[in-house]
């Protein structure tokens, strides 16, 4: 252990002739030899409780000898003109070998750390953003985490610093690409514990060609009947969930879980739109597809936050306040409007009001409108083969079919 000392005269340059760098150099080495027997007596010998062998009190004797040596080398230095030097306990701070984070800190170090840095703020607020994924919901902390979360992201956004709008954008794209992780993972073991416990006929539909989509046809009319007979629960703008009596029956810690998620990535997104960051949200939502696939079976609930998501993006897309590429528009409308087609949208209550399904339809549209022709084909059929078979009238894009169709004609003529 002692072989890990540093030397203690690096960093000193003491002024050449004469006797004082001489006894410079002695004083330091003794001390080094000092800390080197000082560490030998603490590390080596007996157990504490048991008698010292003769070894022990030996290399006991050497290290007093030793100290008592560094004890004179100070007295001839305080009579002689030496430079100065730091104080030993500053010396055997810097090099002792126990200290840990200290050992760390040397002069050009100490003051890295302790120059402000935008990567600090950045670290601590991605710190926060993991902590309220993994607070549950029933905490009271969860509240604390979620207002530290929000004033810190405000508080960045009025200095109107370049990096500490950076700082947001980082910070938040982070959250966002957890939270889309983690709420994955909560549906998938949700849809395996469903598919375990459903009924016979959903497997039987589900081995047969086309039964998957036949079966989750079936499961969606049967959720959109459910939901007549289920009470009207919103969805919060801020993820204030209770978890009271989560064990009382199996897989609604799952449920819960799932939902605080979803709402927590709602509430993330529009932290994102506000702080002129919703171009990322958009670009990783774009590439969500296993997300957008499992969340069409997905707890009502849960669909409600996703839906009010997605429709904030579409339209973020289509005010053309973000640059947007081709590719990422086309899967952004591919991968999610299956999801805005089969969710249970204002059956057991409004996910979106009128007004905002209508500026969602008319926000589709215009991107449909912006994309090439092969594009708005893939697109509009596949949006087709889901308003079919699904329960409800939203989004109705048969104005963009048609221009589509139109459009074709002239080419075609």
């Amino acid at each position: 252990m002692a072989g890990h000392l540093v030397p203690l005269d690096r960093g000193f340059s003491p002024s050449s002739g004469g006797a004082a760098p001489l006894l410079n150099s002695l004083f330091m080495s003794t001390v080094n030899m000092a800390a080197k027997t000082l560490v030998a007596v603490a590390s080596g010998g007996s157990t504490p409780g048991e008698r010292w062998k003769p070894s022990d009190h030996a290399r006991y004797v050497l290290m007093l000898m030793v100290w008592f040596t560094v004890w004179v080398l100070r007295i001839l230095m305080d009579c002689l003109p030496c430079p100065s030097l730091p104080s030993s306990s500053s010396l055997l701070l810097h090099d002792w070998p126990f200290q840990g984070p200290l050992a760390l800190l040397d002069h050009a170090g100490s003051a890295r750390i302790t120059e402000p840095s935008p990567k600090a703020l950045e670290r601590a607020l991605s710190q926060i953003f993991s902590l309220l994924n993994d607070i549950p919901a029933s905490s009271r902390k969860y509240q604390f985490a979620l207002s530290m979360v929000d004033k810190i992201v405000e508080e960045n956004a009025l200095v109107g610093s370049e990096a500490l709008r950076e700082v947001n954008r980082v910070a938040l794209s982070s959250a966002f690409s957890r939270t889309c992780a983690l709420l994955h993972s909560s549906l998938h073991v949700n849809r395996q514990r469903q598919e375990s416990t459903a009924p016979w006929p959903f497997k039987l539909l589900q081995t047969l060609p086309l039964g998957s989509t036949i079966a989750m046809s079936l499961w969606s009319f049967c959720s959109c009947v459910g939901s007549f007979l289920s009470p009207q629960i919103g969805v919060g703008h801020i993820p204030r969930l209770s978890t009271d009596g989560v064990g009382e029956k199996e897989g609604v810690g799952d449920e819960v879980l799932a939902e605080k998620l979803a709402q927590e990535l709602l509430w993330i997104t529009e932290k994102m739109r506000a702080c002129s960051a919703a171009e990322d949200a958009v670009v990783q939502w774009s590439f969500a597809s296993g997300l957008a696939s499992i969340s069409i079976t997905a707890n009502r609930r849960v669909q409600g936050s996703i839906v009010k998501l997605s429709a904030i993006l579409i339209r973020e897309v289509a005010s053309r306040e973000i640059e947007t590429c081709r590719q990422v528009k086309f899967r952004l409308l591919i991968q999610w409007l299956p999801l805005l087609c089969y969710a249970s949208n204002g059956v057991a209550y409004p996910i979106l009001s009128r007004t905002e399904r209508r500026e969602v339809e008319r926000a589709i549209e215009e991107i449909i409108e912006s994309l090439p022709d092969c594009d708005q084909e893939i697109i509009l059929s596949n949006w087709l083969q889901d308003f079919t078979f699904c329960s409800s009238d939203w989004p109705n894009l048969q104005s963009s079919f048609d221009r589509w169709c139109h459009s074709t004609r002239k080419l075609i003529a």
